[in-house]
């Protein structure tokens, strides 16, 4: 290789100043030091690069030529620095996430929102997948981060928890247990429940809250998705089991979320593939779920205990 970075920063330094005594001001360091780079720099290309006219040094045609690649160079190096920086502050960049449908409704707005306010600029792809959909677009990169209830067991994945997501009743505003503050499966064994498909978490769970198969009750509807469930609920089609993140998503108006005796939950976990650094969006992305969560917890805390029920 002819030119060194060093040697191009000198030449540059002496077109941009017009002098030897110039550039070695630019560059701080000494007029001969920057006279003896430039005399090999000229050895090395088989050049004259300037001329001394009358005690002025003069720029030749062929210096001229190879100065407008030099200034593209530059260019280029500073649009390099612009990104880095740009990188480090998180203003620029795109960030693509996975979700489970439901959390695509409640979740993910409220976080994409928060992180859109740090971060105006970073444009964001969520993709709702179901569980074996999510797996295989972390595997391959197509999404860096995937949110999603219950466990993606993958050797390949490291999974984060997130929220520990109780069950909720879900009942029609002026059920007879609607003014309860918790209720109890066994309560709600005789009411037209609304279910899960035997092939999908929510459903073993909740033949979990049930216990024993002969308590098991039979789901008059049954569905896939719980924010279907509170679409039922709200439409008077019976009552529903249904996670706390479902019911903080849309407003569900007409419907009452009431605590469960019963402690089953649908933890919510982050994935992201293993053996993958995090970008430091995702990283921002995954402190905005973290906080999300925190803000909650305390506005929680903040409410009167005499509030009763939630309503949806």
């Amino acid at each position: 290789m002819k030119l060194n970075l060093r040697q191009i920063e000198v030449f540059r330094a002496i077109m941009l100043s017009g002098s030897i005594s110039g550039a070695s001001k630019l560059l701080f360091v000494s007029q001969p030091a920057v006279s003896r780079l430039i005399s090999y720099t000229e050895q090395r290309l088989g050049l004259m690069l300037f001329q001394r006219i009358k005690g002025r040094l003069y720029p030749t045609p062929e210096a001229r030529r190879l100065f407008n690649e030099v200034t593209t160079l530059y260019q280029s190096v500073q649009r390099v620095n612009e990104v880095a920086e740009n990188l480090a502050e998180n203003r620029v960049g795109q960030l693509r996430l996975s979700c489970s449908p439901s959390l695509g409704q409640s979740l993910m707005p409220r976080a994409i929102a928060a992180f859109r306010r740090e971060f105006p600029e970073v444009r964001i792809v969520l993709q709702t997948l179901i569980p074996s959909v999510m797996l295989q677009s972390l595997l391959t990169q197509q999404v860096e981060l995937g949110v999603a209830y219950m466990p993606i067991d993958h050797p390949s994945l490291e999974s984060r928890a997130l929220y520990e997501n109780r069950f909720v009743a879900v009942l029609p505003d002026g059920h007879p247990l609607a003014a309860r503050e918790e209720v109890s499966v066994r309560e709600l064994a005789g009411e037209p429940l609304i279910g899960y498909s035997a092939d999908i978490p929510f459903a073993m769970l909740v033949r979990e809250l049930f216990g024993d198969q002969d308590a098991q009750p039979e789901a008059r509807i049954e569905v896939q998705q719980a924010h279907v469930a509170c679409a039922m609920v709200q439409a008077g089609a019976g009552v529903a089991l249904v996670d706390e993140m479902t019911v903080k998503g849309p407003i569900w108006s007409g419907v009452v979320a009431i605590p469960v005796a019963e402690q089953v939950s649908a933890p919510v976990n982050v994935f992201h593939v293993q053996l993958e650094p995090l970008s430091r969006l995702a990283q921002e992305f995954i402190r905005v779920l973290r906080n999300l969560e925190t803000a909650g917890a305390a506005a929680g805390a903040g409410l009167d205990d005499s509030a009763g029920p939630s309503r949806a």
